[in-house]
């Protein structure tokens, strides 16, 4: 027997002798970490070429491009240390990775905001990259909220 919810499609699974479990896990959630996985190494590649092309064809001072390079590659360990967490939470139904996962999407979170607002030179690439980048942490917050939710219960 299939019931859909806010956070995915939970199913009844037999286990053992016959008894019903539910699993609480979010499909929605676990489709839109792979996308987000997928969309930041195409993200990080992007956004490494597009500061080596600003460094080239601008005056990039060399303090700010060490710091943006820096935060990029930050922001690539935080994030594939965040997916890692938040799949394993929600395929797990545990909320303690989940909710480690949904912290750390906050810190790249603003890291994104860095590379929108505040990198030395920002192309139209730039913003909408970021802004896509925002758009899926969005969503993922909330749907990881809704799966933390569900498991609590």
């Amino acid at each position: 027997m299939d019931r859909f919810r806010l956070h995915g499609i939970a199913k009844m699974a037999t286990v053992g002798r016959g008894r019903a479990s539910v699993v609480l896990s979010s499909v929605s959630l676990q489709m839109l970490l792979y996308s987000n996985g997928v969309y930041y190494m195409f993200y990080f590649l992007a956004t490494l070429f597009m500061i080596i092309y600003k460094s080239e064809t601008f005056t990039y001072p060399s303090d700010n491009l060490a710091l943006d390079l820096a935060l990029l590659f930050i922001m690539a360990v935080l994030e594939a240390v965040r997916i890692y967490l938040s799949t394993k939470g929600n395929l797990t139904e545990e909320e303690k990775p989940l909710a480690i996962g949904l912290v750390l999407t906050i810190g790249s979170i603003f890291l994104s905001v860095y590379f929108l607002v505040w990198e030395t030179y920002t192309l139209r690439a730039d913003v909408i990259l970021n802004a896509l980048l925002l758009a899926l942490y969005g969503l993922e917050l909330i749907l990881g909220l809704f799966a933390i939710a569900a498991f609590v219960r």
